[in-house]
């Protein structure tokens, strides 16, 4: 029997080696953190200055995506997809440098809920550029916990995030716009008190959102787009893509929430569309959701539209020559900057005209807010979503809801 003087020598002895043993790497570890180490130094990301990076997406498709021009700052992740299929897809958030305590808020909603299941790319787009201190508060949020960027939140999934410049042409007011003219419209409806009513730069963002967010470098290599804005929540878990299934059930819109539009906003709109529909007939779908934007067929428009802060959608339907020809008719009228024409009207009435009633889609089981109304699923789809919402605290059945109209389309 050992002597009890050796028992604790040798006990010590017994715990320094196989600390030594546990913590000493091996050859494969050292390969390893060699590796990791290679990687950051060929991907780190010190400045974010407007240098020309080159990239590719993760998409469905295969084709190389060129160089992108100087006025954008693309951050590759070192994501592997697991997924055996996703859809050419992406999210799509304008946002202002001011907008990053809502912008962190929202991705983190979106990568809970979704997204750190499936990985799609970010794509963040500006008026004006993007300041270091935002992107690297979005890309510490959405980069590779390889990368020793510094971290405002804790990072929650890898994704690609591209920032880019829109160019001023597709933002400005027009020059060829009568500035009275356009001004007078603005102050009739700030004595009004219509939300936005004096302000252009709002009408900048609808004309941008109506007919070329689309057209934007970034955003070609992509078919479908979510659009996300900052500080919007979303409620539920999401167990499927909802990019797929727009490709798969070939929808081209989607939606949350649909409401009436405010009239003043749009006072000639309609009729600028009843002029489109007499002037190019052949763009209107057979199987149409006229019924939807119109109770009388078309002869006025009963306000009717769904709430585009959230929409997801095919691009090439905007792309298209229907919806191409349709903007530049409106463009020319100059109502989004002599009224106040929103986004949300004009792809709903476009949606509404040029496709398939059976291809516009309410998500019924994804729950969203944005101030101050939400959409919030019941029943089964509430407790399979693990939903963080009130059933009863829903926008879609209310007075000023056009929910009924679209389910009256089926």
């Amino acid at each position: 029997m050992l002597p009890k003087r050796y028992i604790i020598p040798l006990v010590l002895g017994i715990v320094i080696s196989l600390h030594y043993f546990f913590s000493t790497p091996s050859s494969t570890d050292y390969g390893r953190l060699a590796s990791l180490r290679s990687l950051q130094e060929q991907f780190r990301v010190p400045s974010f200055s407007n240098t020309t990076l080159t990239t590719t997406t993760n998409t469905s498709t295969t084709a190389a995506v060129e160089p992108y021009p100087s006025n954008t700052t693309v951050f590759q992740s070192f994501h592997n997809d697991t997924q055996e299929h996703r859809a050419n897809a992406t999210f799509v958030f304008l946002a202002r440098n001011s907008d990053i305590n809502g912008v962190v808020a929202s991705i983190q909603s979106m990568e809970d809920r979704f997204n750190k299941k499936y990985n799609y790319p970010w794509v963040f787009l500006n008026d004006e550029p993007f300041t270091e201190e935002f992107k690297r508060c979005v890309v510490s949020l959405l980069s590779s916990p390889t990368l020793t960027l510094p971290r405002r939140v804790s990072v929650l999934t890898d994704a690609n995030v591209s920032f880019g410049l829109i160019p001023p042409e597709h933002w400005n007011q027009p020059e060829w716009i009568d500035e009275d003219r356009a001004r007078m419209g603005r102050q009739k409806m700030m004595m009004k008190g219509i939300i936005y009513g004096g302000s252009v730069p709002y009408r900048n963002m609808c004309r941008f959102n109506s007919g070329f967010f689309f057209k934007h470098e970034l955003l070609q290599p992509y078919r479908y787009y979510w659009r996300v804005e900052p500080n919007v929540k979303f409620f539920c878990d999401l167990e499927y893509d909802p990019f797929l299934y727009m490709e798969e059930h070939d929808k081209v819109y989607s939606f949350t929430i649909s409401l009436e539009e405010h009239e003043p906003t749009v006072p000639t709109l309609w009729d600028s569309v009843k002029e489109f529909i007499e002037e190019y007939p052949q763009f209107i779908e057979p199987q149409n959701s006229m019924e939807f934007v119109s109770n009388d067929g078309g002869i006025k428009y009963n306000l009717c539209h769904y709430w585009s802060n959230f929409e997801i959608a095919d691009m090439n339907f905007w792309r298209g020559e229907a919806y191409t020809t349709f903007f530049e008719y409106l463009e020319e009228k100059g109502g989004f900057y002599y009224e106040r024409w929103g986004d949300a009207p004009v792809h709903s009435i476009a949606a509404s005209l040029f496709a398939r009633r059976d291809q516009i889609h309410f998500f019924r089981d994804i729950g969203y807010r944005h101030e101050n109304f939400q959409h919030c699923p019941s029943g089964d789809q509430w407790s399979q979503g693990r939903c963080a919402c009130d059933p009863q605290d829903s926008f879609d059945y209310t007075d000023h809801s056009c929910l009924k109209r679209f389910e009256s389309l089926f």
